[in-house]
């Protein structure tokens, strides 16, 4: 299969949207990326890939640290201005939650310390331990084939 048959077949899992934040020597840094799951319980564990070419790859490592944030789906411009889909230069608000910057009015944000690495093909694994989080009731930002979906709770019962 060539590498773009792969990449439609992945745009076929429907997954959140997320914004990766961390900061170095004061400066605040973040990266849309939906490759993000939970890893376990005991410890508070998540985990987040980061492609080699990307930036954020360096900056995590230097830091040790990192904050997911799970947008709303009143967010999607903050999601392409940090996936550089916006270019004009926009000054973002951080709040700070444990000492990171998170996006405010996020769905979820977890501030987490690095726990492991693993390097995966062209991606490194960020395995993070959540210090802690907050989070708010709201409708998630989800992306299905490289766009952007609502997902609206029309459930009445728990998964």
């Amino acid at each position: 299969m060539d590498d773009r048959l792969f990449k439609t077949a992945m745009g076929k899992f429907a997954t959140g949207v997320t914004v990766i934040t961390t900061e170095v020597d004061g400066e605040v840094h973040g990266m849309t990326a939906n490759a993000f799951m939970s890893v376990s319980i005991d410890p508070k564990l998540v985990l987040i890939s980061i492609a080699d070419k990307a930036r954020m790859l360096d900056l995590i490592k230097q830091s040790g640290t990192f904050a997911v944030n799970i947008l709303t789906e009143e967010q999607q411009e903050m999601s392409m201005i940090f996936a550089g889909q916006i270019k004009e230069n926009r000054d973002i608000e951080f709040e700070r939650f444990e000492g990171m910057p998170i996006i405010e009015d996020s769905l979820v944000s977890l501030a987490c310390n690095v726990y492991d690495t693993h390097v995966a093909g062209d991606h490194t694994l960020f395995v993070g331990e959540v210090q802690n989080l907050q989070l708010q009731d709201s409708d998630p930002l989800a992306i299905y084939q490289g766009k952007y979906k609502q997902i609206r709770d029309k459930a009445t019962s728990e998964v």
